[in-house]
């Protein structure tokens, strides 16, 4: 077992990677009363094409199939409902299926290793029948229609479409009407046993645990499981334009406020930074130009063009970096015309950029207060960095103003789509 502290934050991660290729990651956390535990596989909405395990050729699945997948593994053949054993037991129990990862997850004190090996027991068995899948789909058809009313859904979602030409990030993660009811249990099989294998999934536990009890316990729960000889998953990549594919779109709904995204398309690939840098060099270049504290937002807020804090979301894909700035204003051309102008401004401050490192490092130190934080730190690197980072603080204090200056200066904001919802009946 490895044993690696986390920088300046009083913590400490075991791992280890187990025989089978699960690899568990425990950070105890003694001060805490609970206990969060997550179960991920590296499978999300996005892994639609790919060569099934023990086949050759390329299959494409529709969309939507992960999230599908994630509902049905709550489906047990012996019939023990895992949100009614987790109640039962003292703990709160979800799932979630992102872009690039599905997870399975409990949080409680009391129970912990009945509670720890039902996780891990109602993941690794899955039970698909024509049936059940097919009771499933206007369930999730119905999920999928709740998504469509809310606006922001529409306008985040629409944006992606927007600016992508190929990547399958541009299609929902719960899938279209259609892709839904084209799901079948044969794809839901393929999916499982080439993406849910132990050596493509990992989890991770953080709060108040002994990490050797802990480890043991998942050691003995995989020692009764047989699993296939893993190989190399072979998933299809995709060339992505540099253009977006709309410029501008607008719709209407029944909302009684406009509503609009403005969403950037960002090359990154030619940049001589690693990803960990250029990703939060630029967070910080967007915090301080369109942040809660920035002056831009003083403003937009004074002249009455938004009523509250503008909303961000940032995404990578392959050789890009995908910014998404949503906001609800009663002049959306307007808004969007200032915040273009005010990120094509590319000077900055040196003072801002030490305010908001030193705001960076605060929100590190602080994490290391919540089981919650610290899971999804870890989860997040792994998944986007293939790697824990555990020397945040250490990278972080030592960013510089002027690499920060060089990143954004060789990037271009030129790339962008406009999306935008107004009131039916305006």
């Amino acid at each position: 077992m490895k044993r690696q502290e986390l920088v300046k934050m009083n913590l400490e991660v075991f791992s280890e990677k187990l025989d089978n290729g699960l690899e568990v990651y425990i950070v105890p956390i003694k001060n805490k009363h609970n206990i969060y535990a997550t179960f991920s596989t590296k499978f999300g909405s996005t892994t639609n094409e790919f060569v099934p395990i023990g086949e050759k050729k390329l299959i494409r699945v529709p969309d939507g199939v992960a999230h599908f997948l994630e509902h049905k593994m709550f489906e047990q053949k012996d019939g023990v409902d895992p949100f009614t054993f987790f109640g039962e037991n003292g703990a709160d129990a979800n799932a979630n299926t992102s872009y690039d990862k599905t997870t399975y997850l409990f949080s409680g004190l009391k129970n912990f290793k009945e509670n720890l090996c039902f996780l891990l027991d109602y993941v690794q068995e899955p039970y698909f029948t024509d049936k059940n899948v097919e009771k499933e789909k206007g369930i999730i058809d119905q999920e999928r229609s709740m998504y469509q009313d809310d606006p922001f859904f529409r306008m985040y979602e629409g944006s992606l479409n927007n600016l992508i030409h190929n990547h399958p990030i541009k299609y929902p993660i719960v899938g279209t009407h259609e892709s839904i009811y084209a799901i079948t249990k044969e794809d839901l099989y393929k999916c499982y046993n080439t993406f849910y294998h132990p050596s493509n999934m990992f989890v991770v536990i953080t709060g108040n645990v002994d990490y050797l009890d802990t480890l043991n316990i998942i050691k003995e729960n995989q020692k009764s499981k047989n699993f296939e000889n893993f190989s190399k998953i072979e998933v299809k990549k995709y060339k992505e334009e540099k253009s977006v594919v709309t410029k501008k779109q607008e719709i209407e709904m029944d909302i009684s406020i406009p509503k609009v995204s403005l969403s950037y398309k960002i090359y990154i690939k030619d940049l001589s930074y690693n990803l960990y840098e250029i990703n939060n060099y630029i967070i910080y270049y967007l915090d301080i130009k369109l942040g809660i504290t920035s002056k831009l937002v003083e403003n937009l807020k004074r002249d009455g063009l938004i009523f509250e804090e503008l909303g961000l979301e940032i995404n990578n894909i392959d050789d890009y970096l995908l910014i998404n700035i949503f906001a609800e204003t009663r002049d959306p051309d307007k808004l969007v015309s200032i915040i273009d102008s005010e990120l094509c401004n590319k000077n900055v401050l040196e003072e801002d950029f030490e305010r908001k490192k030193k705001c960076s490092i605060s929100a590190i130190l602080t994490s290391s207060d919540s089981i919650y934080r610290i899971n999804n730190k870890i989860m997040g690197n792994i998944i986007k960095y293939g790697r824990v980072i555990y020397n945040d603080y250490d990278l972080i204090n030592n960013f510089k103003y002027e690499k920060m200056v060089d990143i954004i200066n060789s990037i271009s904001f030129s790339e962008n789509t406009v999306y935008i919802i107004n009131p039916k009946n305006k």
